[in-house]
């Protein structure tokens, strides 16, 4: 099924299916909810806002629309006179990026918006192309927030004030990881500006107001609640993402997410949606994650993240059990680059990160953040387990540069059982196979179709450099860890498979 996220085209956000709601004693539910919100102690409680006006009144102001345009024409022109903010790959068809069939369904679902149509607002062929997104001033001198996929790849940026009046903008900073970007504008006069607000501290159930520009309609306001916390949708390495119900459609990417108290705990970034509208999903960037890059792109124009050079994936419960591990906990090292910072601190293919500065670590994104949080230059304790026990180390954490990769997002290892070939490695498999010149280990020469190898993602040309913690030199060792695993009665036996897209360590089923 499709992609249902809205969202800028470094997502990978994953499908999911909504079941319709049930409708059976509709009516009755309803009536107890009005009741049970009327008594005045759970009213107050649940702080139930009789009205947002005053604070919507307030805001508006502080909100703007943000107008992207790219020197060169679109390959194709759509009847429309502007195109809100979608981006190649974005919308529910964005799990199609090698159909035919993409192009146009992405045309249809435009000249569907209610905004567009032909006439004489439509564009003429040619003209550049248009994106609208939404932003908030953060300092009256004219600085402003918006998402990084509104602006991205633009030659030129406007800034339209909640007057009217329409200032050009300068790009002081993006941040694609995070999609947050930073602009200023040069006002006549100080403009309404907003404060932040502390996500941290925001409630499942905590009333929010959401300002924007749907479909280029201007400030629309819309409220709910906040829906969950910490979501990960896929759209990158360090998705901490608040979910509302408040309806947030395209074009209100960039716009600020209020408390009742009038802070921004949110920056809306994307929605769940099949059609390309709201159906009461809608995420934003906390704002305790905006706030600090938004600070450093402003001080530097760019943000520093730290770097450990560890390739990692989540203890899976065959996994675990291969490893002899009481729970799923931490983040399983698959590799570790050279030289890096965690090869320099003892870290190993095959050890469990279970604590960093201090702090558990629960799965493989939350120490993703943590690593990037880290000051450049820290050195920072953790913990791993290894062979069974659990070795402090200390490990100086570097400054995560743009060419390098940042630590790995978690990747699910498939179920398998045996049935491969294995070789030695030689010159004559390293030349039909383009393995490196240091490629050690058992090469995969032969995977039998529907084999235990093959469920867990085995190919030929790839090279088994370790089973467990112990390194592999040839095929013996492999057949000899498989043996002793059958014997120990162990339904699994971790092996270490290298390629061109790194290593990943992945249970290999061995039966009886």
């Amino acid at each position: 099924m499709p992609s249902a996220y809205t969202m800028p085209s470094r997502s990978s956000a994953r499908a999911a299916a909504l079941a319709p709601p049930a409708h059976v004693h509709a009516v009755g539910l309803a009536l107890s909810a009005c009741l049970l919100l009327s008594h005045p102690a759970v009213a107050q409680q649940r702080e139930v806002p009789p009205t947002v006006a005053e604070l919507a009144t307030a805001k508006l102001p502080t909100v703007v629309t943000i107008i992207a345009s790219s020197g060169a024409p679109p390959v194709r022109q759509t009847a429309q006179s502007e195109q809100p903010d979608i981006g190649p790959g974005m919308g529910p068809f964005s799990t199609l990026p090698d159909s035919p069939l993409r192009d146009f369904l992405e045309d249809l679902m435009r000249r569907q918006a209610p905004h567009r149509g032909e006439g004489p607002d439509a564009a003429p062929r040619g003209r550049p192309a248009r994106a609208l997104g939404s932003g908030f001033v953060i300092d009256p001198n004219g600085y402003v927030v918006t998402n990084n996929h509104v602006v991205e790849n633009a030659d030129k940026v406007e800034v339209t004030l909640s007057d009217k009046q329409t200032l050009p903008a300068k790009i002081v900073g993006t941040d694609q990881k995070t999609d947050l970007a930073l602009l200023k504008v040069d006002p006549k006069q100080p403009l309404p500006s907003v404060q932040w607000g502390d996500s941290d501290r925001s409630r499942i159930g905590d009333w929010v107001l959401a300002i924007g520009n749907p479909f280029g309609l201007g400030g629309t306001e819309t409220a709910g609640i906040i829906s969950a916390r910490g979501r990960d949708i896929g759209a990158g390495p360090y998705d901490d993402f608040l979910q509302t119900d408040a309806a947030i459609n395209q074009g209100n990417s960039g716009g600020p997410m209020f408390s009742l108290q009038g802070e921004v705990i949110g920056v809306n970034t994307a929605i769940f949606s099949q059609s390309g509208g709201n159906v009461g999903i809608g995420f934003a960037i906390p704002s305790d994650l905006a706030k600090p890059v938004i600070a450093a792109l402003r001080d530097k124009g760019r943000v520093t993240r730290g770097y450990l050079g560890v390739m990692i994936q989540p203890v899976e419960q065959d996994v675990a059990d291969a490893l002899g591990l009481k729970d799923r906990s931490g983040a399983l090292v698959a590799d570790v680059t050279k030289d890096s910072p965690a090869a320099q601190a003892g870290i190993q293919p095959g050890d469990v990160i279970t604590e960093y500065a201090g702090n558990s670590v629960s799965e493989p994104h939350a120490l993703t953040g943590m690593v990037a949080q880290t000051k450049p230059g820290d050195t920072v304790p953790i913990a791993v387990l290894r062979d069974g026990r659990v070795n402090p180390l200390n490990v100086h954490v570097l400054e995560l540069q743009p060419t390098r990769q940042a630590e790995a997002q978690p990747q699910n290892p498939g179920e398998g059982k045996l049935g491969l070939a294995l070789a030695p490695v030689t010159p004559e498999l390293r030349k039909e196979f383009g393995l490196a010149p240091y490629a050690q280990g058992a090469v995969v020469v032969d995977v039998a179709p529907n084999s235990p190898a093959a469920r867990v993602g085995l190919q030929p040309g790839d090279v088994i450099t370790r089973v467990g913690p112990a390194p592999v030199t040839g095929p013996a060792d492999v057949a000899k860890a498989v043996e002793e695993a059958r014997k120990a009665k162990k339904d699994h036996v971790l092996v270490q498979r290298r390629r061109e897209d790194g290593a990943l360590f992945v249970p290999l089923p061995v039966g009886s």
